[in-house]
């Protein structure tokens, strides 16, 4: 959607109002006490009631807008800026367009957001054969630790770990005619991609994640690391190998273009991420990789999203 477009359609708070609502009635409303899904509109009173129980709810009950009470054009500004810049922008960005006089409620508005496109995909796993890797993140020191000395390379405190994961499958004879035409030699293509941040490289920490990830049919490519040692029962395959640094973009080439575009869209937005609220902006870079064809319709399917996923953030900005 252009911003042109977006202007027609939705000019002033009743046209997004009006727009959140047709979308959440095609969406479906669930009434959180008996889980009906059959509602009446009370229109003087603005809110759905359930056909079995009587409960009702406001039209920004149970989505990521429950228990704002910022304006509908600030969301729908917001859902548009991220469905429609091809890398980011900061809250003090969004502020200064919607005219917003406080901070804090529009950094919250965005964490919503990246929270709920977080949930979205957390509900489909990795399949076919899938990249793993971890990747290292500069952040910043956790307050905890602001008064010890500064370790340095992987482990220090300015580093935050993340499990990397991308399906990749051999590219067709076409494909691969068209990719070399345009100088490209990757000889795989890539799927969809999950980024999670992890406490540790110990084998306790990644299987869970990693299960809870990733299809249990698939084929796992990983490094030999001593961490990956109970894939082979997991998975249906799993090939560890002895990477040399100078070959880990060849044997592992998604995971590291996705590691370093992520921590290139990061950086040219922030000079430095909290340790916590990292896995936010790799929700937000996961989300809109993994529909990086949607193209018109991803403000449609952020919008999906945000109607579907209850809002569960919490902040607190000194």
């Amino acid at each position: 959607m252009k911003i042109v477009e977006f202007m027609k359609q939705y000019p002033d708070e009743q046209s997004c109002k009006a727009a959140w609502k047709r979308h959440r009635d095609k969406v479906g409303v669930v009434c959180p006490v008996c889980g009906g899904i059959v509602h009446y509109w009370k229109r003087d009173k603005e809110c759905y009631e359930c056909k079995g129980c009587h409960y009702r709810q406001s039209l920004r009950a149970n989505t990521v807008m429950h228990g704002s009470q910022l304006p509908f054009m600030y969301w729908f500004m917001a859902m548009f800026m991220l469905a429609t810049t091809k890398k980011s922008f900061s809250a003090m960005e969004l502020q200064r367009q919607v005219g917003h006089k406080h901070y804090a409620p529009i950094w919250a508005l965005l964490h919503k957001l990246r929270l709920s496109m977080g949930q979205s995909d957390l509900l489909y796993e990795l399949d076919g054969i899938v990249e793993l890797d971890e990747g290292y993140f500069s952040t910043e020191v956790p307050e905890d630790q602001k008064d010890e000395p500064l370790k340095r390379g992987r482990g220090s405190q300015r580093k935050t770990k993340v499990l990397v994961m991308a399906e990749t499958e051999l590219p067709s004879a076409e494909e691969a005619v068209k990719a070399r035409k345009r100088g490209q030699n990757k000889p795989t293509k890539v799927g969809r991609i999950k980024m999670i941040v992890i406490d540790d490289l110990k084998s306790d920490t990644i299987d869970p994640i990693a299960s809870q990830s990733i299809s249990s049919e698939s084929t796992i490519v990983t490094d030999d690391s001593s961490s990956y040692t109970n894939f082979h029962k997991m998975f249906k395959e799993h090939h560890s190998q002895v990477i040399p640094k100078e070959q880990i973009g060849k044997v592992l080439p998604w995971v590291h273009i996705a590691i370093s575009n992520a921590k290139r869209t990061i950086l040219d937005i922030f000079h430095d991420v909290k340790p916590e609220y990292l896995q936010s902006y790799l929700n937000e870079f996961c989300f809109k990789f993994n529909r990086r064809y949607f193209r018109e319709t991803l403000f449609d399917s952020m919008l999906t999203t945000a109607i579907k996923h209850k809002n569960y953030f919490r902040y607190n900005i000194a």
